[in-house]
């Protein structure tokens, strides 16, 4: 039995949260080896390819060949990551306009305003889009 306990282990997440973490700073695809590098947190790299292999299986990273391996990238930077998450519990719920109502009014005034802001550029860019395909 390993002399490590309970709690001792990482929090759920924090793992694959910082394997992003390289990725998004290295900017350029890496291989197990490389992330495994970078972490410095002496894990076998055969954990870094697990985790490389269940986020590509997940669709959060795309992989291409190089040598033996691959070479693992993000498809999203960290906000788009976070945006489909959200995106993906509202859709699995039947009151979304319920979601949504506690969701607007536990924001702060600052994201409040920011979410104002941005729903009216959609609405401008819509407006946009549709008259310049009217045009055509």
């Amino acid at each position: 039995m390993s002399g490590k306990g309970r709690d001792d282990r990482r929090p759920h997440g924090e793992l694959v949260a910082d394997v992003l973490a390289v990725l998004w700073e290295a900017g350029k695809p890496l291989t197990a080896h490389q992330v495994n590098a970078l972490l410095d947190k002496g894990l076998a790299r055969t954990t870094t390819a697990t985790i490389l292999s269940r986020l590509y299986e997940k669709g959060t990273l795309r992989r291409s060949p190089t040598g033996r391996s691959f070479a693992y990238e993000p498809v999203e930077d960290a906000a788009g990551l976070v945006a489909g998450r959200m995106r993906r519990e509202l859709e699995s719920e039947p009151r979304r306009d319920l979601v949504l109502r506690r969701f607007v009014s536990s924001l702060s005034e600052g994201d409040e305003e920011t979410l104002r802001r941005l729903l009216l550029e959609a609405e401008d860019e819509a407006e946009d889009d549709e008259a310049e395909g009217g045009s055509e």
